[in-house]
């Protein structure tokens, strides 16, 4: 199956040195990655604010393998958002556990997650813990819920394809945890996940509807045109404000769609990733739309 090879390619290290080495390949990231600085990043971000988007910081990298790497990265998460606040962007940030030590050890982690969201509560920058495989799924449910009774800007993100999910959503609006919901983009067996298309988006739509009724300013990421209407049919028949949650879309995905939604009225936060460890990300994109295979195979046969 395609989408499994393009996941396992996206671990594989030969083939992501010869990607990286690649300057046609480096070039057709672009479209789905901002750049590899920070201030690359900040130029799309104020290009998408022009738009009247908002969007979500995203630093690519994940799994450091040791604490000074760890300390590092959490240092990057703080310049960002400093230079948030700095330039006043229409942005938040979005942070992956792995990235700040979590392999390492989780009280590194958490002491490094500490010091990003007492920055982000200085500058009031709502801070958002990405979901990351399902080996990570419980300890960074756990985590989020224990930041949430230390600050109150902090989020995590559900993946609709684990059947766990529904409950995870429940458990996280009794709490008043922000959600971002999506599907999934790793390679998860069955016995956890489900692994068909009608399966994973029935699974989005309940839960995006108890997010949507119950949920804490949730976003409802997602470029699945027959779920955005539903989730449009839903607040319009439940009488919810359209100031009550955001829809959310990847940078370079979908910026038609992207741009209706913003004249019709919705809220709309596009994640903006950047950095150098950009390879895993593009292959998980691939793998979710064939579109963007499609896209970067057009530019290599040039």
């Amino acid at each position: 199956m395609l989408k499994d090879t393009l996941l396992s390619l996206s671990q594989n290290d030969r083939f992501r040195e010869f990607v990286l080495q690649n300057k046609i390949a480096r070039s057709a990231s672009r479209r789905f990655v901002a750049g590899e600085l920070l201030d690359e990043a900040l130029h799309a971000a104020l290009a998408l604010n022009k738009q009247s988007i908002q969007v979500a910081l995203d630093l690519l990298g994940e799994n450091v393998a040791s604490e000074q790497d760890a300390r590092n990265i959490t240092q990057d998460y703080i310049s960002a958002l400093d230079l948030v606040a700095h330039t006043n962007l229409a942005a938040n940030l979005s942070i992956k556990l792995t990235a700040l030590g979590l392999d390492v050890s989780r009280d590194l982690c958490e002491e490094n997650l500490d010091a990003i969201l007492e920055q982000g509560k200085q500058h009031n920058i709502f801070v958002c813990i990405d979901m990351e495989g399902s080996d990570y799924t419980e300890r960074t449910i756990e985590i989020a819920r224990r930041a949430k009774q230390r600050y109150d800007g902090v989020g995590t993100v559900i993946q609709s394809y684990l059947y766990r999910s529904r409950a995870d959503v429940e458990g996280l609006c009794d709490l008043s945890v922000r959600v971002r919901l999506v599907k999934g983009a790793y390679q998860e067996p069955q016995s956890i996940a489900y692994q068909q298309k009608r399966e994973v988006d029935q699974s989005y739509v309940e839960s995006m509807k108890i997010l949507l009724a119950r949920g804490n300013f949730p976003a409802i990421a997602t470029h699945d045109e027959e779920i955005i209407k539903e989730a449009c049919a839903f607040v319009r028949d439940h009488g919810i404000s359209k100031d009550a949650f955001e829809f959310q879309m990847l940078y370079g995905i979908r910026r038609d769609l992207q741009e209706k939604l913003v004249r019709q009225g919705y809220n709309m936060r596009v994640y903006v990733p950047y950095g150098a460890q950009w390879y895993p990300y593009m292959m998980r994109r691939m793998a979710e739309r064939p579109a963007n295979l499609m896209f970067v195979l057009t530019n290599l046969l040039r």
